[in-house]
């Protein structure tokens, strides 16, 4: 496209300024400039401002009629706690689902651990564990083991079945977790298997709707929120081959079923047979996993109903006489099942997203973005917030599902997110390394050993996924701390 063409484009949308300072520029950058015109929707821009400012105004007004927040009906959620005689039957259908090639996992990795005080990409961090292994490493090792486990119970050959793992980046982080897995021989696994997309990225704009310019010849951009994983599946993986997507790598492996989550949830049981199991019985194309709260006055987003539709209701939501609300056959909360972004879909129904996207409302974070001036060409670095990013949740998709559950799990087995700086004191490395050290506890305290009171033991994800693999252990006490990566290893620590 010309730059008189674009420029027309862009004037029509109301955004010619970016080309203000167009005839100041190098080549370079001018080339640089258009190439990044050519790339953007401005349109779609402009849509997605004013869907994200109408739903805003929507939400804030007091006359207006908010549809009721309702619990979730029983026969959308189920409990592995409650029911663990069901757990069983769900990981069986799961691990044939697995062992027939039907299962991949999509990896939300786009965060930097900058509040961690590392510049690296979360999933390279280091809890403090025994084995100093990466968050990327313990995810890996479970799918390894999850391989293995699926081969040994079908009698397949080893290396017959793949989980394939489908990690999302940003922009700033694609370039050094590539470069992290590759260093580390992709952790065992086989690097035809583990596939990088990226996540997509939405310009900053003023507070009335103005895409802001970071440098004279550079939008602003951020990214757009683990919400966007779902436009991330269609977009190319590469630049070399833009019919690529992670959509059509899923069709041409014949995927049906997928299980996304987060980085930064230590305890996370990647591909979980259960829960995959769980959304394939229930004929689900779409399911979360949660976890009771913690107290009613947790700071979690509750999976709940907005009228008749599912979403998540953020705790400032609820009133307080909603939140201590309680069943009187149970005594547990009405709303208690915290959000923890796990995930199953249907790959059909991944493919269905696109068919409702327009609809959805992006949400809006008030942000201070420096910017540069149009009158002085100078960059000029807020002192409070000046514009706005637009992001949308992963979870935004709920209303829109047709056949939707929830299934309740342990938090103490399955959630122990990292968050925030190290001595925080919750959902830091020491408690994420606390939580999962305690479960590797337990692991052996099931399978009938004693473990010395002060004594820490890490077991590798490929020695044991959930504590299946312990029998050896049965009547031995655990004296010493270690780590290890083969049952054998355990002797010498007894």
């Amino acid at each position: 496209m010309s730059i008189d063409e674009l420029r027309k484009r862009y004037e029509a949308a109301g955004q010619g300024h970016l080309l203000h300072f167009w005839p100041k520029l190098s080549e370079a950058d001018q080339a640089s400039l258009l190439k990044q015109l050519e790339s953007l929707d401005i349109e779609r821009v402009n849509r997605i401002f004013k869907k994200a400012v109408s739903a805003e105004e929507e939400a804030s007004d007091p006359h207006a009629k908010a549809e009721p927040i309702q619990p979730l009906p029983e026969d959308a959620t189920d409990s592995v706690v409650r029911l663990p005689e069901r757990e069983k039957g769900w990981r069986s259908i799961g691990i044939n689902a697995i062992t027939r090639g039907e299962v991949g996992v999509l990896l939300m990795a786009g965060g930097q651990g900058t509040r961690l005080g590392s510049s690296a990409p979360k999933g390279c961090y280091d809890i403090g564990l025994p084995s100093h292994k990466s968050l990327f490493q313990y995810q890996a090792e479970r799918i390894a083991r999850l391989q293995d486990i699926a081969e040994q119970e079908s009698g397949r050959a080893p290396g017959s079945v793949v989980i394939p793992w489908y990690v999302m980046t940003s922009g700033p982080t694609r370039k050094e977790t590539e470069l992290f897995f590759t260093k580390n021989s992709f952790f065992g696994l086989d690097s035809k298997n583990v596939i990088f997309f990226e996540q997509g990225t939405l310009p900053c704009l003023t507070m009335d709707g103005k895409v802001m310019l970071e440098t004279q010849s550079k939008i602003a951009v951020a990214p757009d929120g683990n919400g966007g994983l779902y436009a991330a599946t269609r977009s190319p993986i590469s630049s070399s081959d833009k019919s690529h997507t992670v959509l059509s790598d899923l069709a041409r492996r014949k995927i049906l079923y997928v299980h996304a989550y987060c980085v930064d949830n230590c305890l996370v049981r990647v591909a979980d047979p259960v829960f995959i199991g769980y959304g394939i019985e229930k004929q689900l194309e779409c399911a979360a996993k949660v976890v009771p709260k913690a107290s009613p006055t947790e700071a979690v987003g509750v999976v709940a109903c907005r009228g008749d539709k599912f979403g998540v209701v953020e705790y400032s939501e609820i009133s307080k006489e909603q939140a201590e609300r309680r069943d009187p056959k149970t005594g547990d909360l009405v709303f208690r099942a915290g959000n923890i972004a796990n995930h199953f879909y249907t790959t059909e129904f991944l493919n269905r997203v696109e068919s409702f996207e327009e609809e959805l409302a992006f949400h809006i974070a008030r942000k201070k973005i420096p910017f540069v001036e149009l009158e002085s060409g100078q960059t000029v670095k807020p002192s409070k917030p000046n514009g706005m990013k637009l992001e949308m949740f992963v979870f935004d998709v709920f209303p829109y599902t047709r056949q939707f559950a929830v299934l309740e799990v342990a938090r103490n087995e399955e959630f122990s997110p990292l968050k925030n700086a190290p001595g925080t004191g919750s959902d830091d490395p020491e408690t994420s390394r606390r939580d999962l050290l305690s479960q590797h506890k337990r692991f052996l305290e099931a399978a009938g050993a004693k473990v010395d009171e002060g004594v820490e033991i890490e077991i590798s994800p490929v020695v044991s996924y959930a504590g299946e693999g312990l029998e050896s252990v049965k009547g031995k006490i655990f004296k010493k701390s270690g780590s290890v990566s083969a049952v054998e290893e355990l002797e010498v620590l007894a």
